[in-house]
């Protein structure tokens, strides 16, 4: 049987059908639940056969999914699990409700994928790739992604950012912290350098865009394990111990719906791998010479660089808290034995 290759944007969004409302407390959020309780992704009926479909044609052309996962950005992150563990058993939840409420806005602006419109990379690829992850970009594929990550609000169904905000709501209670803005992007020093300067601006900007939202991708996961591992601490929140563990598995279920993002940025990069780009001299470039050239100048800086001084203004900010606790040097020096200093 030969796999279907070409899908229309109305398939790639459609939900599993007989599912009931994913609704926690009085909220709806995407997704659905299944007769045998089971959590299934939204807008997944179709979409993940298809990204399974085209893995095989990629494979089957020689090629592969870009090989990347979570565990390159493995290193200094502060605070880490057991910091975390140090502030909450002293009853300083800020940094974690900081965490949470400011994972929920990031995801918030993830909806850009549904509103934005980006170039078809069919002008400026040698090969046919109308039956590619990469020809259907525009066909539904970001719009999904984008759904996913920050909902429906016309219609009242919240994505993954309602979604942190309901697992944070649950463990901690509402409005127990101040409400938190996230911090303002740490850029490359050299933002706005081209990478990729044969193809078109355009084009490089589409690449450079999935392959940073795949590094946000295998970030989050690590906090995801983190986040879970907390909120199933048993002597974390043990005067809401069935609501953290509810917290859980709304995180679990948001990692559910991850899991289809990594698989899909990790093919539509593999593919653009496997063709060939025209130039704009005329000429013609391989994609895995354009892409492993600017991945590996991004690795650097989101393994190396960045996290430094990310975990530098962490550490300051969270040891001015410390210092208004009555027992400030002693949860100072707990909090710095449970991880190196940046």
């Amino acid at each position: 049987m030969t796999d279907q290759l070409t899908y229309t944007f109305d398939e790639l969004l459609a939900d599993h059908p007989d599912l009931a409302p994913h609704v926690v407390g009085d909220v709806r959020l995407h997704g659905g639940i299944t007769p045998d309780g089971r959590y299934q992704p939204p807008r997944a009926a179709v979409r993940e056969e298809a990204i399974a479909a085209w893995e095989r044609a990629l494979r089957a052309r020689g090629g592969r999914p870009f090989d990347a996962d979570a565990s390159l950005l493995q290193g200094i992150r502060m605070p880490n699990l057991e910091q975390q563990r140090v502030l909450l058993r002293n009853g300083l939840g800020q940094t974690f409700w900081n965490t949470l409420t400011i994972t929920g806005k990031i995801e918030a602006k993830g909806r850009l994928l549904a509103d934005a419109t980006f170039p078809d990379f069919q002008p400026a690829i040698v090969e046919d790739i109308s039956e590619m992850g990469i020809g259907h970009l525009n066909r539904g594929l970001l719009v999904a992604h984008g759904l996913d990550e920050g909902g429906v609000p016309a219609e009242g169904i919240g994505g993954h950012d309602v979604m942190w905000f309901v697992a944070r709501d649950l463990a901690f209670g509402p409005d127990a912290y101040p409400d938190v803005e996230p911090p303002e992007t740490i850029a490359r020093p050299e933002a706005g350098r081209r990478y990729m300067p044969e193809i078109a601006p355009e084009i490089e900007s589409t690449i450079s865009f999935l392959a940073n939202l795949l590094i946000i991708e295998f970030r989050a996961e690590l906090g995801f394990a983190d986040t879970q591992a907390i909120l199933r601490t048993p002597d974390l929140f043990v005067d809401r111990r069935a609501e953290a563990e509810l917290a859980a598995e709304i995180v679990e279920r948001i990692r559910t719906d991850e899991r289809i993002h990594v698989t899909s940025l990790c093919l539509y990069l593999g593919e653009l791998r496997s063709v060939e780009f025209r130039t704009v001299d005329g000429g013609t470039v391989s994609g895995a010479e354009l892409i492993d050239r600017f991945w590996d100048g991004l690795v650097r800086w989101a393994t190396v660089e960045q996290p430094a001084l990310v975990a530098e203004r962490q550490r300051a900010e969270i040891e001015s808290r410390i210092a208004q606790h009555p027992e400030a040097e002693r949860v100072l020096a707990e909090f710095r034995a449970a991880g190196p200093r940046p």
